[in-house]
Order: structure tokens, then C-alpha cells, then sequence
């Protein structure tokens, strides 16, 4: 079965979807993405994730492509045409086509709009038991990673070198020793005194949904909640160290640039949090009504 693509306001084989080549998101990178879960056919915490694409748009002046209702009714066409049960939903707004000029276009012009879905592993069945490694490398990204934009070499190269490594992800370390984030997921510890600790949404990080919703999760828990950024000795000498993502939920890490954390094996307090996490979000309700190409959606 072809996979499909939407591209402004038509569903196309995705051979045959494509963008122009003086289209800005192509040559600058100006354009924001984010990625949505496919979970039994319904998209995860949905509502939260196209908030913060609209902020990421909305940081950038870029403007919205259509209205949040009319997205989601998107983005499910395109999951539904794409028979995803269990994948990811991916939707990228750039700021469009333009000759090529570093100044935003004068006057402005239509944003280009892409969404794409595929099929993948549940993130439920997804390295919840055995736990990851991280090697640690230096900040190199810009200071607005608050906003999810395209612009991912740092994260590319800092993962390929976790790769080389033999390691699954890369904390990045600023000059001050302390961890922002990793190069796709959010970073945590449990210290030894059971203070759960993850850099504040002030730091350098993105600020991701999974992130935003274990925080509510763990306040159910009894835990003792702190946002502040922690150093890898810190993290090293913690009870437990952990990620979050969309694509990885709550996935323990077992050791930092080869050193182990804690005993070395995956904790309580994540494989809690995972669980809680898991029976807590958020799953959108189904939907299965198609919508015509050329409906005037895009």
C-alpha cells in the first residue's frame, strides 16, 4: 500500500508529495514541526500538541495554515487513509514559498502545510523494561529551542554521536556542567533523598508534552517535585535517572557516558511513573468520517 501524504490541500501518494524549491522551510529552515502518537487508531494528548505547534508558529510569526479543528480533522484523514493503528503522526508548517531573501517575504505568503503518518512500534512496547544508555555532549543548539523547529542539526549530530558511542541518546551538558535535555527526549533524575528533579521550562529545553503530563502524574504520586537543572555527578549519585518523550514515555537510563546510575538497572520509581503515565494520558476520541480532496480544508 502507497503511503499518503497531505501537501496543501491534497492527499498525494507520497512519492509524488512534494514542496517548492524556494519554499523557506527548505532553505532556512524556517518552519516548525511536531510529532503526535498513533495509539489503537487515536491520536495521544492531541490537544496539546497542536497547542504548542501553534505557539511554536506563533514565536516565529508564522502564520496558522488553518483552524485547530481543522488540522486534527487532517491529521486523522491522514492516519485513517494511512491505516495507522499504532505509529506517528508528523505535521510541518513552514512560512512558505518566496524567492530566496533572509527577511521574512513582503507581502507575505501562504505557509506550506505537510502532514504524514506511519506505522511503528507502541511507544507502550517500546523500551519500557530494559532501560537506555546516554553519553553526554556538549550545548551547541541556540537559545529559542523552546521552539520546536526544524532547525535539528545540534540534535542530529549530538545523536549520532550517542550511535558511535553505542549509546541510544545524548544529554546536552552547558558550559555550567548542568544537563538541559537530550537530543529528542526530556532528562530526570530521582535523588537519593526521592526529590524527582527536571530543568524548568526557563532552561534550554523544549518544552514537551510528555514532560508536562508526568509532572501532573507524579503530583498524584506523593512524589517531591523540583525544577531545576542538576549536574552529571549529580545524575550519576541519583537513585534513578530517566527520559520522556512522546516516542519513548518514560524509559529508564542505566548508565551516563559508560558510568552506571544508581545499581545500574531500571528503577521503581520510573516503571511506576511509566505505568501511571500510561493509564493517564490523554487518547483522543475515535474518528472515522473522510474528508473530500479539495475540500477547502487547506
Amino acid at each position: 500500500m502507497s503511503r499518503i501524504a497531505y501537501v496543501n490541500g491534497r492527499y498525494l501518494p507520497l512519492a509524488e508529495a512534494a514542496v517548492h524549491i524556494e519554499d523557506r522551510g527548505f532553505q532556512f529552515a524556517d518552519a516548525v514541526y511536531d510529532v503526535i502518537e498513533v495509539r489503537g487508531g487515536r491520536l495521544v494528548e492531541d490537544e496539546r500538541h497542536l497547542a504548542r505547534l501553534g505557539r511554536s508558529l506563533g514565536e516565529l510569526r508564522i502564520a496558522t495554515p488553518m483552524t485547530v479543528s481543522a488540522l486534527g480533522v487532517v491529521i486523522r484523514e491522514v492516519v485513517r487513509r494511512n491505516h495507522v493503528r499504532d505509529g506517528l503522526a508528523y505535521v510541518q508548517v513552514t512560512r512558505g514559498v518566496a524567492p530566496r531573501d533572509h527577511a521574512f517575504p513582503v507581502p507575505s505568503v501562504r505557509p506550506t502545510l505537510v502532514v504524514t503518518a506511519r506505522r511503528s512500534k507502541p511507544a507502550v512496547k517500546i523500551k519500557g523494561e530494559a532501560g537506555i544508555t546516554v553519553v553526554t555532549v556538549p550545548e551547541t543548539r541556540w537559545a529559542r529551542v523552546d521552539i520546536k523547529t526544524v532547525s535539528l542539526l545540534p540534535n542530529v549530530l549530538a545523536r549520532q554521536a550517542a550511535r558511535e558511542a553505542g549509546a541510544n541518546e545524548a544529554w546536552f551538558v552547558g558550559a555550567d556542567g548542568l544537563v538541559n535535555e537530550g537530543s529528542s527526549s526530556n532528562a530526570w533524575i530521582v535523588t537519593a533523598a526521592g526529590e524527582l528533579v527536571t530543568a524548568p521550562t526557563t532552561a534550554m529545553i523544549l518544552r514537551g508534552v510528555t514532560r508536562a503530563v508526568l509532572l501532573e502524574v507524579a503530583a498524584t504520586q506523593g512524589l517531591t517535585l523540583v525544577e531545576r537543572r542538576f549536574s552529571v555527578a549529580e545524575a550519576l549519585a541519583a537513585r534513578e535517572a530517566f527520559i520522556t518523550s512522546a516516542t519513548s514515555l518514560v524509559t529508564p537510563v542505566l548508565s551516563i557516558d559508560g558510568a552506571p546510575v544508581g545499581n545500574g538497572g531500571p528503577g521503581a520509581t520510573a516503571a511506576t511513573l511509566r505505568a501511571a503515565l500510561i493509564a493517564r494520558t490523554r487518547v483522543a476520541p475515535a474518528w472515522g468520517g473522510p474528508v473530500a480532496q479539495g475540500s477547502g480544508i487547506g
